[in-house]
């Protein structure tokens, strides 16, 4: 997504205000559809032409979140080898993850700070397909093990919002990336053990 919203003139409205929604949200300037028509130069009656309300344009953000999210995952994992080890895939994904997530806070929190509304389908769908991207990871590297897949969501999730929250220090990509990269090994290493003992 475009990084700067220029005045709209023409062509699609709905992107246009998407996209200064996102400015918004990530210049953490007050939200509503009229600053965000204002944003995108656009009459402040302009939004309602496609979003019925904020809450509208909030599902609009975390589809394209979403689905932003989605592209950065796949890319993450298209660049492995094929016989890349599960500790490996996984460490790439959760690395993606995080970085997404300390790249575009506002949006993140968005993204997970709401419940889908069941009524908009396009962000059901959105989070749905996020969702069966990982579990088809999950699957793929450990079949029957939900367990584990939870746990390494849960860890990389956890460490975005540790970040966010500020309860671990600010560092740089890659320390943040040797940290999720450590966490990582360390679930494999007490999931290998489990497996041993018993």
């Amino acid at each position: 997504m475009s990084t700067s919203v220029k005045p709209y003139h023409h062509g699609d409205l709905r992107a246009a205000l998407v996209a200064a929604a996102v400015e918004s949200l990530e210049a953490g300037e007050p939200f509503s559809l009229r600053a965000v028509a204002r944003r995108a130069g656009v009459s402040p009656t302009a939004p309602y032409r496609h979003f019925a309300d904020r809450e509208a344009l909030d599902n609009a953000v975390a589809v394209e979140g979403f689905r932003d999210l989605l592209a950065d995952l796949e890319t993450a994992s298209g660049e492995l080898p094929e016989a890349a080890a599960p500790e490996e895939v996984i460490a790439a994904l959760g690395v993606a993850y995080v970085a997404f997530a300390l790249r575009r806070p506002a949006v993140f929190r968005l993204m997970f700070g709401n419940e889908c509304d069941e009524a908009d389908s396009e962000r059901v769908q959105a989070a749905g397909q996020l969702h069966g991207m990982l579990n088809e990871v999950f699957e793929r590297l450990f079949p029957g093990n939900s367990g584990l897949s939870v746990a390494l969501w849960s860890m990389a999730h956890g460490l975005a919002f540790l970040h966010l929250d500020g309860k671990l220090r600010p560092q740089s990509n890659d320390d943040v990336a040797a940290r999720v990269k450590l966490a990582v090994g360390a679930i494999f290493a007490l999931n290998d053990n489990k497996t041993t003992a018993s």
